[in-house]
């Protein structure tokens, strides 16, 4: 049975999608930006700031359905420019350090918002 998952830690989804949803063994989140849970869109940070609040997004949307960065099966990494990769897995790195899930990045032809990156994952639960 699907379950939808939020948090107020966050961002706010804003149109007709949910942060995440679960079916209690699997965690399948939205594509997360650098837009705080405030609102504040980091748009004209470095790659390496929005990636760090796009997984810090992540992160809290991840921990709402009791999954952790080390459940994480796979993400998939969208950028603006497939320049911003090393600068953008730098930062990535840190918050996958032992056993790293698996990963897609891809250039995308343009981000919500005009930010530099979004990133969504698919994790276990149990």
């Amino acid at each position: 049975m699907k379950e939808i998952v939020h948090t107020d830690e966050a961002p706010a989804a804003v149109g007709a999608y949910s942060q995440a949803t679960t079916n209690g063994d699997l965690v399948f989140t939205a594509g997360q930006i650098p837009l705080t849970p405030d609102g504040e869109l980091l748009d004209d940070a470095d790659v390496a700031t929005q990636t760090e609040r796009a997984l810090d997004n992540l992160v809290a949307v991840l921990a709402e359905a009791g999954a952790e960065p080390a459940d994480v099966l796979k993400t998939t990494v969208f950028l603006a420019d497939i320049d911003d990769f090393d600068e953008m897995n730098e930062t990535y790195a840190t918050y996958f350090e032992a056993e790293p899930p698996a990963r897609s990045a891809v250039q995308a032809g343009a981000l919500p918002k005009g930010v530099a990156v979004e990133i969504e994952a698919v994790a276990s639960v149990e």
